[in-house]
């Protein structure tokens, strides 16, 4: 077949176009687009994952990462996953932990790769999703950590702190992460939940349909209870009435940093947290009454990154049955502005513990190399 001029002008263009593009250094790759579900746009955890995607990880890759708005409800997190489809995202990371089931199932429907990177789903959830294409997997504190995590920090004010009376704060409750926390907080302290300790704390409430009722606490230390972030007003006049008591200290499962730090600082009551290690925390620490966090930094992220590129790159990281993985996660824990310090400084936006070099050796890895990887405790020494 004979090429006219005119095809072979265009030709000529297009080649120069694109010998231009090479010679400039600039890319002709598409941007990836990457959606981000997230149930909290305020806290410090939240705000330290987005910086390290938009701010290390967008820049090292071709990738792009586009954040929701604040999801409150599964039909929400529904929607707004359809919209992230429609703008042609290749995958979506959920930190909204809103009907996860039904969200890996829409996103395997539409060929979108679905990942968690906060918590994690259910055990139901997950043995229904795990067979599914495009469904990346799952990594991050499970629930044995989430309770360990609380009972450390229970034991640690009980015995080292020797607290008779608290306040504690209950956050997401009945969410799992949160109420599995608050279990293994209850069993540190030495107190009970109808008389449940350690995990059946979560059978119970479960049994209960959900419903945590704090006047079921008994034990050792006397606890005042403020609920979870529901009506806010009401919620600062309960942290209110509680320090108006001289609390021992203020206990928390989660966001006291985010919504209650500067209370508790003014008031000179101490706090604890399960958060994350960024620059407001240690402020809080250094500068304030912040006594104890338990926390994730903000590149621990980077392995759900890493495998959701090899995905889409076609190196897909499955188990030898060819299922999504579910990996656990621990947390950091500072007693102390020193720790916290020793911490913060090991883990930046500028150089994350999981920068490029490290995202890179783990792309493509097979499943029982990525675990081993994953696996490592990186906690600075």
């Amino acid at each position: 077949m004979k090429i006219s001029k005119f095809m072979k002008g265009t030709v000529a263009l297009a080649l120069a176009g694109v010998a231009l593009a090479a010679c400039s250094g600039e890319s002709t790759e598409k941007v990836v687009k990457v959606g981000v579900l997230v149930a909290d746009v305020s806290g410090e955890e939240a705000l330290g994952f987005k910086s390290y995607l938009q701010n290390y990880v967008a820049k090292q890759y071709n990738y792009e990462f586009i954040y929701s708005p604040q999801i409150e409800s599964a039909e929400q997190a529904k929607s707004q996953a359809e919209t992230f489809i429609g703008q042609n995202c290749k995958a979506i990371i959920d930190m909204a932990d809103k009907n996860r089931g039904d969200l890996a199932k829409l996103c395997n429907d539409n060929q979108v790769y679905f990942a968690i990177g906060s918590g994690m789903m259910s055990d139901e959830d997950f043995a229904a999703s795990k067979s599914l294409e495009y469904f990346v997997g799952q990594i991050g504190p499970n629930m044995t950590t989430e309770y360990e995590t609380g009972l450390a920090m229970g034991q640690y004010y009980k015995d080292a702190k020797n607290v008779t009376k608290i306040g504690v704060y209950g956050a997401f409750i009945p969410n799992p992460m949160h109420l599995y926390r608050m279990a293994g907080l209850l069993t540190g302290l030495g107190d009970t939940y109808k008389g449940a300790t350690g995990q059946n704390i979560v059978f119970t409430v479960f049994g209960d349909g959900a419903q945590f009722d704090a006047s079921n606490i008994a034990g050792d230390v006397a606890i005042d209870y403020c609920a979870g972030f529901d009506n806010e007003g009401a919620i600062f006049a309960t942290v209110g009435q509680i320090i108006a008591k001289n609390p021992d200290a203020f206990l928390s499962v989660g966001m006291t940093t985010t919504f209650f730090a500067d209370t508790l600082d003014g008031a000179g009551v101490e706090y604890s947290d399960i958060d994350s290690f960024t620059s407001a925390n240690g402020n809080h620490m250094k500068n304030g009454s912040l006594g104890y966090l338990a926390g994730k930094y903000s590149s621990s992220l980077g392995p759900v990154f890493a495998a959701i590129k090899s995905a889409i790159d076609g190196k897909a990281i499955r188990t030898e049955a060819g299922e999504a993985f579910s990996l656990s996660q621990g947390y950091w824990t500072a007693k102390s502005s020193e720790e916290f310090e020793k911490f913060q400084s090991a883990d930046s936006v500028e150089n994350p513990i999981f920068n490029k070099t490290l995202l890179d050796s783990l792309i493509g890895l097979s499943y029982t190399e990525f675990v081993n990887e994953v696996a490592k405790d990186r906690t600075p020494q």
